[in-house]
């Protein structure tokens, strides 16, 4: 199943709420990405951009996006970012493809 690392930052109402009464994040984020259909593999908080990373497994990125809706929506968190990752032998396989189709591309420059 395809990996996503979801970053995002809180809110100011959010951290306010985290000081008043803390809680375990990474229970909520495990909670909604499952609710979704997802695996959430990891969770962080984070340093410099961001204030949490995610790291989730889900069959399709269209999976991800009602996870995302909600939590947006809630405003407990903004800045939400998705990236899909890659695997080395994904990777790898991909490289082998594309020397495969490599010659069906003519440049523009050429």
């Amino acid at each position: 199943m395809p990996l996503f690392i979801i970053t995002g930052c809180y809110s100011a109402t959010s951290a306010k709420g985290m000081i008043d009464n803390p809680s375990n994040r990474e229970k909520a984020a495990r909670g909604i990405m499952e609710a979704a259909g997802g695996k959430m593999h990891s969770f962080y908080v984070t340093t410099g951009e961001t204030d949490w990373m995610v790291i989730a497994e889900f069959d399709d990125g269209a999976d991800l996006i009602p996870a995302l809706l909600v939590v947006g929506a809630s405003g407990a968190v903004s800045n939400v970012k998705t990236v899909r990752a890659y695997s080395g032998a994904e990777f790898k396989a991909a490289q082998e493809k594309a020397g495969k189709i490599a010659s069906s591309y003519k440049s523009p420059a050429k």
